[in-house]
This record gives structure tokens, sequence and C-alpha cells, in this order.
């Protein structure tokens, strides 16, 4: 960068003067200045200019221009230097950089001013330097943060409209600050008329069992811009039940930086194809359960009949036994399967009549009495003679059924399951512990998922399809009832089911 100016002319009768007042301002000016030869030989330099190329004086003196200069600059100066003399112009501005004593650059905001004398002779050039180098440092800092920001803000908009997932930002209003163009299609489909902008529409987005339509403040735009943070809300979007697409949405909360909501983010997943996927896996698990269910159950009635024969030898009673053991424990699994798709088809999980809970305690450790001493596990039990509730008996005894068939399968030989039934107030209370192996903390929160299996299940190779424990809870909370499960590796397991409305 350069500018020019007139030159700077000094009658003789006032040099004296001047030239007493010049080395006072360079010896106390905070900008470094210089008396430069006409042949580019450093005069005198203050201690400003000193301290900006890291020579002391009298080595200052010994340098010229060029040796001061970055070479890639020198160029640029000189061709000014010869303007000056030449009297195209009396003086000239130009950043430029100069190479200290030990290498480094320096960058500074070179004055130059050419003194003449009175007869108009060119004498020397008055220099100042003010050294930019911390604002070049800091200019050429921001540029990189600058540039490195918008190399972040395209890679960011290129993950923003490239992904599968419907991306949508809102603030607290519930206005859109911003969406993807995958967005844009699901909207395209809850809303063909057009959309506002803003949280809260009617339009057609249906909930998970697509039997009504959402309500505006049940939107997951409007849920979240009221705060809340959710995982897989599950919506269908779309006027066409053919054509509807099952979105699994999720919302995190977004804060600024005093910790202020500022609004959320929500994330829409096209989840049709699975959807429709465990729809017919479940539908042919149904069907295959029914078409299991009464040959099996014919089965048991015979195997029964057989065991209470006295026609049938001890050896044949060992092998009706393990014949009649391995049936129960399919239509155990048939039953889980039937009541899993049932969950999930929305049916009504619950049948309630009067029942006595301690006669089904009764008809569900007989039933698992087989399984335990094939095993060799001892089934203790502490029930009051009768215990009413107003509950789906069927259901119940398929809750016990799956808490002792898994404490059996867990208990070591020689092992111990006990089961108690209590009155505690209000509720009727199910006690089902094993002294088996136990389950690690990791695991524990996951055992009333849809099909898990623990380490354990699998290092022993028990049995099952990991659904019972999925359904003991379904079907107790269907109760309006709860599920306590408590596990430590080597302490056993300790099941503990609550059922209210429990009396004697």
């Amino acid at each position: 960068m350069s500018s020019e100016g007139a030159e700077v002319v000094v009658p003789d009768s006032r040099v004296s003067l001047a030239d007493d007042l010049w080395r006072l301002t360079m010896e106390h000016s905070p900008v470094g200045m210089a008396i430069v030869s006409l042949a580019g030989g450093v005069v005198t330099a203050n201690g400003a200019l000193c301290d900006m190329l890291g020579y002391e004086p009298d080595e200052l003196a010994t340098l010229t221009l060029s040796d001061i200069t970055h070479p890639d600059d020198l160029a640029d100066d000189l061709r000014l230097v010869d303007r000056t003399l030449a009297g195209e112009i009396g003086s000239y501005r130009i950043t430029k950089r100069y190479v200290r004593s030990d290498g480094r650059i320096v960058v500074g905001d070179l004055s130059v001013a050419l003194l003449r004398d009175a007869g108009g002779a060119p004498v020397h050039f008055v220099s100042q330097v003010a050294d930019l180098t911390e604002r070049q440092a800091f200019v050429e800092r921001l540029d990189a943060a600058e540039s490195a920001a918008e190399t972040e803000r395209r890679k960011a908009h290129a993950i923003f409209e490239g992904v599968s997932v419907g991306l949508l930002q809102v603030d607290t209003r519930g206005r859109y600050l911003a969406c993807n163009d995958r967005l844009r299609d699901f909207l395209a489909l809850a809303f063909p008329s057009g959309h506002r902008g803003l949280a809260g529409q009617a339009g057609f987005t249906y909930s998970a069992d697509q039997r009504h339509v959402l309500a505006p403040r049940d939107m997951p735009s409007a849920r979240a811009a009221r705060g809340e943070e959710f995982d897989d809300l599950r919506v269908w979007v779309g006027k066409d039940p053919a054509a509807r697409r099952a979105l699994s949405v999720s919302s995190r909360a977004v804060v600024d930086r005093a910790g202020t909501a500022s609004g959320a983010v929500l994330a829409y997943h096209d989840v049709t194809d699975l959807v429709r996927a465990l729809n017919v896996k479940d539908e042919f698990v149904a069907t295959v359960s029914h078409e299991l269910r009464t040959p099996l159950t014919s089965a048991l009635a015979y195997l029964e009949l057989l065991d209470e024969s006295s026609d049938v030898s001890r050896q044949d009673q060992q092998q009706v036994n393990a014949v009649r053991r391995n049936v129960l424990r399919l239509s155990h699994l048939v039953a889980d399967l039937l009541y899993s798709t049932r969950a999930s088809a929305g049916s009504a999980l619950v049948d309630r009549y009067p029942v006595d809970l301690a006669s089904v305690l009764d008809q569900a450790v007989d039933a698992a009495q087989l399984d335990a001493a094939h095993r060799g596990v001892r089934i203790t039990c502490r029930r009051p003679a009768s215990l009413a509730l107003v509950a789906d008996g069927m259901r119940l005894r398929q809750v016990l059924d799956n808490l002792l068939a898994n404490a059996i399968a867990y208990s070591p030989p020689g092992g111990t399951v006990a089961v108690d039934l209590v009155r505690d107030g209000a509720h009727a209370v199910v006690t089902v512990a094993d002294h088996g192996p136990g389950m690690d903390d990791d695991e524990v929160g996951e055992v009333f998922e849809r099909f898990f299996r623990g380490r354990n299940a699998r290092r022993l190779r028990v049995p099952g399809a990991g659904l019972g424990l999925h359904n003991v809870r379904t079907i107790i909370e269907a109760h309006g009832g709860e599920v306590r499960f408590e596990s430590a590796p080597g302490a056993g397991t300790c099941v503990r089911v609550l059922l209210p409305g429990g009396h004697d």
C-alpha cells in the first residue's frame, strides 16, 4: 500500500533549530524513525526503530535499505525512492516487510519524506515506521478464522441438505428457522396446501396407530418448541393411507451462551419400510402361533393323561415327562409371541374379572415343578389362603409362568427359587427370587426391552425369544401395576410385581 505527498523544504536560517527539534522528536517518539541517506544508508535511527528491528543503533547505522527490507518488497520501495528523487513525488507511504536481526519478519507502515535544502537539492530521507506486525497477524488470523468458518458452513450445509433425515430448527415461539429438502418432502405430504413455517399447524399428521389426526399442540414441532425432548416419537404423514410415511421424530433443546432456551432441533427419520416389515413379521408370527396353539393344547392334554395313567412304565413315564416339559416350554413361547403381537397391534391387553391370585400362583408353581425337578431346583412358596383381585387371571398366570421359568433356568442345580405372595396395603405383591449368576448393571435397564437377550442367556444357552419380561411389564402396567427388577453379579435376581386392589 502506498500514498504520495508534497516534499518538505527547510530554510537555511532554521536548520539548526529544526535539527534540535528533530533529534528531540526522534528520541522520544514511540514510532520507529530514521534519517536515510540518498544512497539508502541509515544515517541515524531512534530507539523505537532499533527495538523494532532488533539492532543496536551502531549496528543499524552500518546497514542499508536493502539489508533490512524483505526481498519481495524491495523493488516497490526502490521504485518510490527513484520517483521521489526525480521530483515526481515529494513523499510516499507504503506497507512493507522488514527483516529483523533474528530473521523474523516485521510488518511496518512506512512514511517517507524527502528533505531538500533551500536551493532545492535533496539532502536525505526522513522515515517513520509504525509496527503493524500484531495487527497484521490479527488480520491474518481473522481471515483464517473466517475462511475456516466458511468452510465449515459449507460442510454443514452439504451435510444438512445431503442426509436422508429431515432436519428442522425452531425457536421458542415455534417459528421455523431452518429446514432441509428432506423435511420439505415430509411437509408436502402433511400439508399439501402449503405450510406457513410455524409449529403446531393442523394437517394430515396422524398418531402411531393412524387412528386419529394429531391436535396442533401434540405435533412434534409444537412439543419441541415448548422445550420437550424426546426420542422415537412415531407419527404418520400423508392424506392418502396408501402413500403415508411413518416418521420417527427426535427432539433436542438448543440453549444460547447464557444457558437460556432458544429453541430446538428435530430429526425426522423415515421408518415406513421398517414399520411395514415389522407388521408383516408380527402377522406371520401371530399366524404361526395361532396354528401351533391348538395342536400344542391337544398334545399337552394327552401327555397329562399319559402321566396319570397306571399303564405307563417308569421308563416311559420319564420319557413322557421330558416330552411334556418341552411342550410346556413351547406352549409358553407361543403364548408370549401371541401376546406380543397382540400388544403391538394395539388390541385390548387385559380382560378383568374376579380372580383369586393365590390359586393362580398355586397353578403356576405346580406347572413349574416339572421343569424345576428336571434341573434339580427346589421351589418354595409362601402365600395367604386367598387373595382376591379384579384382574385378568389368564394374563397373570402368563406373568407367573415367565417369572418362574426364568428363575428356574438361571438357578444352579441344588438351588432354590423363592416365591412369595403378600398383601401390602392396597397392593398385592408377588416376589420371585433366585440365587443364580445375576446380571451386570449395564444390562439391568434393558431386561424389559422386546427381544432382549442378556450375556448370561447366551453363555448358559437358556432358550427363549427375549419376550417374557417385556410381556410381564406390559401385562402388569396394563393392570395399573409396577414391576421392579433387582440383580447383581453373583447375587442372583429378584423380581417384584405390585398389583393394585389386592384384598383377603
